[in-house]
């Protein structure tokens, strides 16, 4: 019976405290059901964008055991005989896979090729079933034929064409026309890719005696461990040659996509990180309106015990009925997300692939069990002041703000900075920023926790100065008396906002300071008038020597430099580096490299000795220091090579190496190249270097940009890729504001007796609502100036530590103030907007009754 009533009161408190005061527990419902929405859409759309194209990656490489592939694109074919003779081997299937660019599309997407995988249709069939072409039957043999193609369901729709339809694709400035001869047995979906014999392949793309890997499945009972240790020692002298299982291509995709689905994640909980100081802003003012309540419960024989499970159960509530709103609204902004805007959310890691949705139970646990953590948290302070208050002082009036005073101890505040400090010193687990993050969430508490004794500070300094002028209007008197000496009451109410202000100053910063970094770095490596590309992207790229003589000798250009990039693995899991050779002036390399720092000199380098330039990634993922000898497995023997400087490289993640175009000629024998860079004479106009080209017999096969168009494009995919990042500070805003109209509204209902007091003195509903204007109005003020300092440290972090770390690249520092400026003046009008609204409500009843209880 005893239980049956205290379940009774419970519920009678919960009841009678929403029924009265809806909007402040829906907003603090809602806070909690954004920050888990946005957490587990997040994840979900990685997680389903991630396991389908591993899943597509697999399926390339069939029941595979091992594979045998090179540091380059291809590998020669006379590897595969010696493959094939192992005793331990029960078959060798070769293959040749390339990204094969669309000359109809290339000009309309940046990233428009076409996956094609050349096979050995008696090996493939054993290995790889569910990659054979199905031929119409009158045409059995077009799995062997000469001009045949067979495309996924998601190719031919992505492209266009049925069965019999011709498809043109690019091998350098040619035109290789192929006939659609069906499709394949068990595509995945969304995986677009064609497949073709391998004798085909190797002769249309212009790669005969080449192939990509070798794939290789063993006898069974074959120990594949000690097998594979075996034939890297018997590979190992010719130094061209890697041995990987299958599982190692997923490593590798989870490493290139892994940073940036991190970042996202994090970003992620920044609502739900803001959402926790709402809830603690909401459950604080609760307290302290209910303070009375409470203290009369406990005289008549409520426990503390009872007291604070009272209020944590509250906040659980909270939570729960916040996660689960949050669950269903994340799992159908992902499904919305999924089909309207595919699996990458802008960071283009997952290309060709149409991820389906599944609920994660696991995951959804995980969320909920964060988002009812999260409301309990912000729950804990609250409760305990209500379990532990003595009953005698919380029955007078006044002694609301001493119910908070525990918020003024600084203590617990300077050791959360003290410790985000230290954090931002230590170094990253696992190539991530952990102690970064951790760094920005104590620093951030820390600031909050500093609220109380900061404004209390700052408004008495502010009150006492407008005393001695003498000359201040009543209204904004009362005003800052009222925050002076209510300092707790008014720190909470700036929580929700100062965290999400923070965030977002923090965010703007680094995001404004990476775009004017890549557009300085763009200037820079743009010096050319016009640049010309044979395709957009893709492995058949290439202009020869006759082809790059007609270019150099079209009337009006001044110089011509030619550029050759190439693909290299150096590591199996890892993702491939680029390699690119041009022309480089070894005594001055800062004009065409941005370089982070010196280089060294010519005069220094060891006699004999091919310099090369790495980018930044390159020291962090893979140790090429300054002045380091590397060996890079480019020609047959391997060469060393000496790091000669570093430089800043926004386009390839994963790590570059730049060389001289000289050297890579000397040493490749490989004449082609891929793009070439034009420098006009004075008056001559890029359209008539253009039309001129244009009348080459390879020219119709060329891609024109000047730098412009170039930036204008790099820059929007930026835009594109921190869309999410854009979204995030919206809702992290969005939330603040909703925590200031609950956290307004609760003050102004919990001040009804002031109010009616200061109607008796004299004052008027307007100068009421005026003073609770400036009061909105000061507190975002302070919040803003806060919000500034703390967010621009924070900032640092962001730019000089997580990114470094995350990216392995450097960018400068740079404040977007106009666009802050902007914001922190619409958050000053939405306070104190805000304020004044939830105070009408107070201020509309009878002075006589509002201060009834007192008499």
């Amino acid at each position: 019976m005893r239980w049956r009533n205290r379940s009774i009161l419970a519920r009678w408190l919960l009841s009678g405290e929403w029924q009265a005061h809806k909007v402040q527990s829906g907003v603090a419902v809602i806070a909690i059901a954004l920050g888990v929405a946005l957490g587990f859409a997040i994840h979900l759309i990685n997680t389903a964008a991630f396991n389908e194209f591993s899943a597509a990656a697999r399926s390339l490489s069939g029941e595979s055991d091992l594979e045998v592939r090179g540091p380059q694109a291809t590998i020669d074919e006379s590897i595969y005989p010696l493959l094939a003779e192992q005793e331990d081997v029960e078959l060798a299937n070769p293959v040749l896979e390339l990204d094969v660019s669309l000359p109809n599309h290339s000009r309309e997407r940046k990233d428009a090729t076409l996956k094609i995988l050349g096979l050995d249709i008696f090996r493939a069939s054993v290995m790889a079933p569910d990659l054979i072409g199905i031929p119409a039957e009158d045409k059995l043999f077009d799995v062997l034929a000469d001009d045949a193609i067979f495309l996924s369901p998601a190719a031919m729709e992505w492209l266009g064409v049925k069965q019999g339809d011709i498809l043109n694709l690019s091998v350098g400035t040619q035109t290789v026309a192929l006939r659609v001869a069906g499709g394949l047995r068990r595509a995945r979906a969304g995986q677009r890719i064609g497949v073709m014999d391998i004798a085909t392949a190797q002769w249309r793309f212009h790669r005969l005696g080449q192939l990509s890997r070798v794939e290789l499945k063993l006898l069974p009972g074959t120990d594949k461990a000690a097998f594979k240790a075996q034939l890297e020692q018997e590979l190992e002298p010719q130094n061209q040659y890697l041995v990987a299982e299958p599982t190692t291509g997923e490593t590798r995709v989870a490493n290139m996509s892994r940073a940036y689905r991190v970042n996202l994640n994090v970003l992620a909980m920044v609502a739900l990180f803001t959402g926790t100081f709402l809830v603690f802003s909401t459950q604080a003012l609760s307290i302290v309106r209910r303070r009375h309540q409470f203290a009369l419960l406990r005289v008549l024989g409520v426990t503390r015990k009872q007291m604070l499970g009272q209020v944590l159960w509250e906040g659980a509530i909270l939570g729960f009925i916040g996660s689960l709103l949050g669950l269903a609204l994340g799992y159908a902004t992902a499904t919305s997300a999924l089909h309207y805007f595919g699996g990458d959310l802008g960071g283009g890691f997952f290309p060709g692939i149409k991820p389906v949705m599944h609920f994660d139970p696991v995951a959804a646990m995980v969320f909920f069990i964060l988002g009812v953590g999260i409301t309990l948290l912000g729950s804990a302070a609250p409760a305990w002041e209500a379990a532990t208050a003595l009953p005698a002082p919380a029955l007078k009036s006044g002694s609301e703000d001493t119910a908070l005073a525990r918020l003024g101890n600084p203590w617990p505040g300077l050791l959360f900075l003290a410790s985000g400090i230290l954090f931002t010193r230590l170094p990253p687990i696992f190539d991530l920023p952990i102690f970064g993050y951790l760094a920005v969430a104590q620093l951030l508490t820390g600031g909050i926790i500093l609220m109380p004794p900061l404004s209390a500070l700052i408004f008495t300094v502010v009150f006492r100065m407008a005393q001695h002028a003498g000359r201040a209007r009543p209204v904004l008197t009362t005003a800052l008396a009222r925050l002076a000496n209510a300092p707790n009451q008014a720190a909470i109410a700036l929580g929700g906002i100062l965290a999400s202000f923070t965030l977002m100053v923090a965010m703007a910063i680094m995001v404004a300071s990476f775009r004017v970094s890549v557009d300085d770095w763009l200037r820079h490596i743009l010096p050319a008038d016009l640049y010309v590309e044979t395709a957009a992207s893709g492995d058949t790229r290439g202009l020869t020597p006759d082809e790059m003589k007609a270019l150099a000798e079209t009337p009006g250009l001044v110089r011509v430099d030619f550029f050759r990039s190439s693909k290299l693995m150096l590591d199996p899991s890892r993702p491939n580096i680029t390699l690119i050779a041009r022309p480089i002036d070894i005594s001055e390399p800062g004009n065409t490299l941005p370089l982070t720092g010196e280089s060294i000199p010519v005069a220094q380098l060891p006699k004999g000795a091919i310099p090369i330039w790495v980018s930044e990634p390159m020291v962090d993922l893979y140790g090429y220091t300054l002045g380091k000898h590397v060996t890079l497995p480019i020609a047959i023997p391997a060469r060393t090579f000496i790091v000669t400087g570093v430089w800043r490289d926004y386009g390839r993640q994963f790590g570059a190496i730049q060389m001289r175009l000289a050297d890579y000629q000397a040493l490749t024998d490989d004449r082609l190249v891929n793009d070439a860079a034009l420098w006009l004479e004075q008056g001559v106009a890029p359209e008539q270097v253009i039309e001129s080209m244009r009348q080459l017999p390879f020219g119709n096969a060329l891609k024109f940009s000047d730098p412009g168009q170039i930036r204008a494009l790099s820059l929007n995919i930026f835009d594109r890729s921190f869309a999410v990042t854009y979204l995030l500070e919206g809702v992290a805003i969005i939330i603040g504001l909703l925590g200031v109209a609950a956290s307004f509204s609760a003050q102004a209902l919990g001040r009804i007796k002031e109010f009616g007091m200061l109607r008796h003195i004299g004052m008027t509903r307007r100068q009421i609502l005026g003073m609770l204007a400036i009061e909105g109005g000061l507190l975002t003020a302070l919040g803003v100036v806060l919000g500034f300092v703390l967010g621009g440290c924070i900032s640092l972090i962001l730019v000089f530590i997580v990114n470094p770390q995350s990216f392995h690249w450097t960018m400068q520092l740079s404040l977007p103030w106009e666009s802050l400026l902007s914001v922190a003046l619409t958050l000053m009008f939405l306070a104190a907007f805000t304020a004044v609204a939830s105070g009408r409500h107070a201020v509309s009843g009878n002075a006589v009754r509002a201060v009834r209880e007192d008499w």
